[in-house]
């Protein structure tokens, strides 16, 4: 896939690292900044960093409370409802929060070329690829947790870290820095060390089953991700509800499929609701939103923040699991934070020249 065209922002940033001179060699720098121009692309240049805040934000919050949110709706330890149906339901929850987000901006604007659901096949005959992905990954995400506990399945789960990484590089043939790729491994050793069990001899007590899983949720998740982030930007000026929209109709149509190969007979013998708890609607409210502010975050900043938000969330779960489960904080966990604190700085400040 070619390299996708840098956004108005990203073209504006590059040339701001550079002063433009006048013929007797004054820097010009302050005088653009002041111009109705300058001033115009500066303050399009807050409203997207605030963009960029608010959904990696409310995607950190939101995945911090996923893990719980999957175990509280256990029940003996077993899923008495179908996961497929959980998935299900999920991306048609998403996709109605597309249309209501649509419906509100039809209103406020118009029906513009942007923002109609018609489309051609060529626009929307690449998201089948990624909405299967998703599919696996997310039904993976249920089963993963028959063979590993909370502590090792966010060890495993850093694994989607440098399968992002490389998939970033490979698909969308941006450029990682040296300092990048360092922050990257730091990154992972900050999210282990965190979780670290000091009174246990083993770091992982995990069979071969749940190591293969973690690593197919960690390909999938990374080439999926790097996938969607790439179709997305692709047409920076399509409206996202609009390209959520079609990803979440093949999501449906796919785990329609699934229902019908894993839990056809439960679900007409049950009832597609069988066994949902009020924990149960709040794990489906809480994927669909994450789904959003994921696309959000991809459409607003990068995919790389989203694997940053989600490694921070696994800190913050560590931190709000001391309130309400009395989770002990121990000196590893102090250790692994700041390792992720200065993974994080370092990949901020090793970008390519170019892409600052």
């Amino acid at each position: 896939m070619s390299s996708l065209p840098c956004s108005f922002e990203e073209s504006y940033d590059a040339v701001s690292q550079k002063d433009i001179e006048s013929p007797d060699g004054r820097s010009l720098s302050s005088t653009a900044a002041t111009s109705p121009l300058g001033t115009a692309a500066g303050s399009k240049g807050k409203n997207s960093w605030k963009q960029k805040s608010i959904v990696t934000i409310a995607l950190t919050l939101l995945t911090s409370s996923q893990a719980i949110l999957i175990v509280w709706s256990k029940r003996a330890g077993k899923y008495e409802y179908s996961v497929t149906t959980a998935n299900f339901s999920v991306e048609a929850l998403k996709c109605l929060l597309s249309l209501l987000a649509l419906y509100r901006t039809w209103n406020s604007q118009g029906v513009t070329e942007d923002n109609r659901l018609s489309t051609s096949f060529d626009e929307v005959s690449v998201y089948p690829i990624p909405a299967v992905l998703y599919m696996v990954k997310n039904l993976l995400q249920y089963y993963i947790f028959a063979y590993v506990d909370a502590p090792a399945y966010q060890i495993l789960k850093n694994l989607n870290i440098i399968s992002t990484g490389v998939l970033y590089r490979i698909i969308l043939k941006k450029k990682l820095s040296e300092i990048q790729w360092a922050a990257f491994i730091l990154l992972c050793a900050g999210c282990t060390t965190a979780q670290l069990n000091p009174s246990s001899d083993h770091v992982l007590q995990t069979p071969i089953q749940g190591w293969m899983m973690a690593i197919v949720m960690a390909l999938l998740s990374g080439f999926a991700g790097v996938y969607t982030e790439a179709i997305i930007k692709k047409r920076p000026s399509r409206n996202i509800n609009v390209q959520n929209f079609w990803l979440y109709i093949f999501g449906m149509l796919f785990n329609l499929v699934a229902i019908c190969v894993q839990d056809f007979d439960a679900v007409m013998n049950k009832g597609f609701f069988h066994g949902y708890s009020f924990i149960t609607l709040l794990m489906i409210l809480n994927h669909a939103l994450s789904g959003i502010a994921v696309s959000m975050v991809m459409k607003y900043a990068d995919n790389i923040v989203k694997v940053y938000s989600t490694s921070v969330a696994m800190l913050l779960t560590a931190i709000v699991s001391v309130f309400l489960f009395g989770f002990n904080l121990s000196l590893a966990f102090f250790l692994g934070s700041t390792v992720v604190s200065i993974s994080v700085y370092l990949h901020s400040v090793g970008k390519p020249q170019q892409q600052k």
